[in-house]
Protein backbone atom coordinates (compact mmCIF):
# COMPACT_ATOMS: atom_id res chain seq x y z
CA UNK A 1 0.00 0.00 0.00
CA UNK A 2 1.68 3.30 -1.17
CA UNK A 3 1.99 6.03 2.07
CA UNK A 4 -0.28 8.82 1.81
CA UNK A 5 1.29 12.63 1.30
CA UNK A 6 1.67 15.51 3.76
CA UNK A 7 0.75 19.00 3.85
CA UNK A 8 2.56 20.04 6.84
CA UNK A 9 1.37 23.76 7.84
CA UNK A 10 3.60 25.20 10.36
CA UNK A 11 3.46 28.74 11.77
CA UNK A 12 2.40 30.64 15.26
CA UNK A 13 -1.12 30.88 16.54
CA UNK A 14 -3.61 33.06 14.94
CA UNK A 15 -1.41 32.79 11.49
CA UNK A 16 -4.19 31.42 9.56
CA UNK A 17 -3.01 27.48 9.30
CA UNK A 18 -6.89 26.35 9.64
CA UNK A 19 -8.12 28.37 7.18
CA UNK A 20 -6.07 27.41 4.54
CA UNK A 21 -6.39 24.05 5.50
CA UNK A 22 -10.19 23.89 4.99
CA UNK A 23 -9.47 25.69 1.92
CA UNK A 24 -7.07 22.86 0.84
CA UNK A 25 -9.36 20.33 1.54
CA UNK A 26 -12.22 22.13 -0.93
CA UNK A 27 -9.56 22.77 -4.16
CA UNK A 28 -7.42 19.42 -3.32
CA UNK A 29 -8.92 17.05 -6.16
CA UNK A 30 -6.81 14.55 -6.28
CA UNK A 31 -7.08 12.51 -3.66
CA UNK A 32 -8.95 12.27 -0.11
CA UNK A 33 -7.53 14.67 2.34
CA UNK A 34 -8.10 14.99 6.34
CA UNK A 35 -7.42 18.37 7.93
CA UNK A 36 -5.25 16.84 11.29
CA UNK A 37 -5.07 20.17 13.97
CA UNK A 38 -3.12 20.05 17.07
CA UNK A 39 -5.82 22.32 18.57
CA UNK A 40 -8.38 19.48 17.65
CA UNK A 41 -5.96 17.08 20.04
CA UNK A 42 -5.67 19.78 22.71
CA UNK A 43 -9.72 20.10 22.72
CA UNK A 44 -10.10 16.26 23.20
CA UNK A 45 -8.46 16.51 26.52
CA UNK A 46 -9.99 16.82 29.95
CA UNK A 47 -10.31 20.36 31.11
CA UNK A 48 -10.24 20.19 34.64
CA UNK A 49 -7.24 22.07 36.66
CA UNK A 50 -3.98 20.57 36.65
CA UNK A 51 -0.78 21.56 38.09
CA UNK A 52 1.51 23.26 35.98
CA UNK A 53 3.87 20.44 35.82
CA UNK A 54 0.77 18.01 34.94
CA UNK A 55 -0.55 20.41 32.05
CA UNK A 56 3.05 20.21 30.79
CA UNK A 57 3.28 16.71 30.94
CA UNK A 58 -0.44 16.10 29.43
CA UNK A 59 0.41 18.62 26.53
CA UNK A 60 3.32 16.83 25.64
CA UNK A 61 2.14 13.41 24.95
CA UNK A 62 -1.02 14.62 23.39
CA UNK A 63 1.76 16.11 20.68
CA UNK A 64 3.66 13.09 20.86
CA UNK A 65 0.42 11.31 19.89
CA UNK A 66 -0.19 13.64 17.24
CA UNK A 67 2.75 13.21 15.42
CA UNK A 68 1.91 9.48 16.04
CA UNK A 69 -1.77 9.68 14.37
CA UNK A 70 0.05 11.92 11.62
CA UNK A 71 2.28 8.86 10.72
CA UNK A 72 -0.47 6.15 10.89
CA UNK A 73 -2.67 7.44 8.93
CA UNK A 74 -0.30 7.96 6.36
CA UNK A 75 1.42 4.68 6.83
CA UNK A 76 -2.13 3.23 5.36
CA UNK A 77 -2.35 5.68 2.73
CA UNK A 78 -4.23 8.49 3.59
CA UNK A 79 -3.47 11.84 2.41
CA UNK A 80 -3.23 14.70 5.10
CA UNK A 81 -3.31 18.15 5.86
CA UNK A 82 -1.54 19.03 9.05
CA UNK A 83 -1.88 22.13 10.98
CA UNK A 84 0.63 22.05 13.98
CA UNK A 85 2.75 25.09 15.76
CA UNK A 86 6.49 23.78 16.16
CA UNK A 87 7.60 26.41 18.62
CA UNK A 88 9.77 24.09 20.57
CA UNK A 89 12.36 22.42 18.99
CA UNK A 90 11.50 18.36 20.24
CA UNK A 91 8.72 18.71 18.12
CA UNK A 92 9.86 18.82 14.93
CA UNK A 93 12.90 16.61 15.20
CA UNK A 94 9.70 14.29 16.86
CA UNK A 95 8.18 14.40 13.35
CA UNK A 96 11.63 14.55 11.45
CA UNK A 97 11.94 10.81 13.28
CA UNK A 98 8.67 9.69 12.80
CA UNK A 99 7.61 11.02 9.14
CA UNK A 100 8.99 9.78 5.87
CA UNK A 101 10.34 12.92 4.65
CA UNK A 102 9.83 12.31 0.61
CA UNK A 103 5.47 12.20 1.85
CA UNK A 104 6.04 15.89 3.03
CA UNK A 105 5.64 19.11 1.65
CA UNK A 106 6.57 21.65 4.28
CA UNK A 107 4.76 24.92 4.29
CA UNK A 108 5.88 28.05 6.29
CA UNK A 109 2.45 29.73 7.17
CA UNK A 110 4.01 33.77 7.78
CA UNK A 111 2.08 36.92 9.16
CA UNK A 112 3.37 40.21 10.79
CA UNK A 113 3.72 40.25 14.52
CA UNK A 114 1.08 43.12 13.99
CA UNK A 115 -1.72 41.19 12.10
CA UNK A 116 -1.07 38.29 14.06
CA UNK A 117 -1.83 40.70 17.10
CA UNK A 118 -5.02 42.36 15.67
CA UNK A 119 -5.87 38.43 14.82
CA UNK A 120 -5.99 37.89 18.68
CA UNK A 121 -7.87 40.69 19.76
CA UNK A 122 -10.56 40.02 17.11
CA UNK A 123 -10.84 36.16 18.12
CA UNK A 124 -10.91 37.01 21.88
CA UNK A 125 -10.62 32.75 22.02
CA UNK A 126 -6.45 32.97 22.69
CA UNK A 127 -3.87 33.80 25.61
CA UNK A 128 -2.95 37.42 24.62
CA UNK A 129 0.24 37.65 23.19
CA UNK A 130 0.55 34.08 22.28
CA UNK A 131 1.82 34.62 18.36
CA UNK A 132 3.79 37.09 19.83
CA UNK A 133 5.88 34.52 22.61
CA UNK A 134 5.94 31.86 19.71
CA UNK A 135 6.39 34.16 16.92
CA UNK A 136 10.48 34.10 17.04
CA UNK A 137 10.58 30.28 17.71
CA UNK A 138 7.94 28.30 15.15
CA UNK A 139 10.11 29.52 11.75
CA UNK A 140 13.77 29.35 13.65
CA UNK A 141 14.76 26.30 11.99
CA UNK A 142 14.52 28.15 8.49
CA UNK A 143 13.97 25.76 6.08
CA UNK A 144 10.37 24.84 4.14
CA UNK A 145 9.69 23.69 0.52
CA UNK A 146 6.92 26.41 -0.07
CA UNK A 147 6.32 29.21 2.07
CA UNK A 148 3.27 31.84 2.14
CA UNK A 149 2.32 35.18 4.07
CA UNK A 150 -1.30 35.70 5.11
CA UNK A 151 -1.17 38.60 5.89
CA UNK A 152 -0.96 39.61 2.43
CA UNK A 153 -2.48 36.81 0.85
CA UNK A 154 -5.88 34.89 1.23
CA UNK A 155 -6.66 31.55 2.39
CA UNK A 156 -7.53 30.86 -0.55
CA UNK A 157 -4.89 32.27 -2.83
CA UNK A 158 -1.84 30.28 -0.13
CA UNK A 159 -3.76 26.85 -0.82
CA UNK A 160 -4.07 27.54 -4.70
CA UNK A 161 0.19 27.82 -4.18
CA UNK A 162 -0.01 25.08 -2.43
CA UNK A 163 -1.87 23.10 -5.03
CA UNK A 164 0.12 23.87 -7.06
CA UNK A 165 3.50 23.02 -6.10
CA UNK A 166 2.16 19.93 -3.95
CA UNK A 167 3.04 17.79 -7.10
CA UNK A 168 6.35 19.08 -8.30
CA UNK A 169 8.06 19.24 -4.16
CA UNK A 170 11.83 19.63 -4.38
CA UNK A 171 14.22 16.98 -4.28
CA UNK A 172 15.49 16.36 -1.42
CA UNK A 173 12.82 17.87 0.33
CA UNK A 174 12.54 20.20 3.23
CA UNK A 175 11.98 17.29 5.68
CA UNK A 176 15.42 15.59 3.95
CA UNK A 177 17.47 18.71 4.85
CA UNK A 178 15.99 19.05 8.01
CA UNK A 179 16.67 15.46 8.54
CA UNK A 180 20.17 15.53 7.58
CA UNK A 181 20.86 18.58 9.81
CA UNK A 182 19.04 17.88 12.89
CA UNK A 183 19.37 13.55 12.93
CA UNK A 184 22.19 13.25 11.01
CA UNK A 185 20.70 11.46 7.93
CA UNK A 186 22.90 12.45 5.32
CA UNK A 187 21.43 12.63 1.32
CA UNK A 188 22.93 13.37 -1.72
CA UNK A 189 20.09 14.42 -3.79
CA UNK A 190 20.39 17.79 -5.63
CA UNK A 191 19.00 20.50 -3.85
CA UNK A 192 16.37 22.53 -5.12
CA UNK A 193 14.73 25.81 -4.22
CA UNK A 194 11.59 26.43 -2.69
CA UNK A 195 8.54 29.08 -3.42
CA UNK A 196 6.95 31.76 -1.79
CA UNK A 197 3.83 34.08 -2.26
CA UNK A 198 3.85 37.52 -2.35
Amino acid sequence: MAAGRIVFLNGTSSSGKSSIARELLDILDDGVFFHLAVDGFNAMRTMRDLTQEDLDTALRRTRMGFHRSIAAMVEVGNDVVVDHVLSEPWRLIDCLTLLRPADVLFVGVRCSLDELTRREEVRGDRPSGLAALQYDLVHRHGDYDVECDTGTASPRECAELIKEFLPRRPTPTAFTRLRARYLGVDHELPTTGHMRST
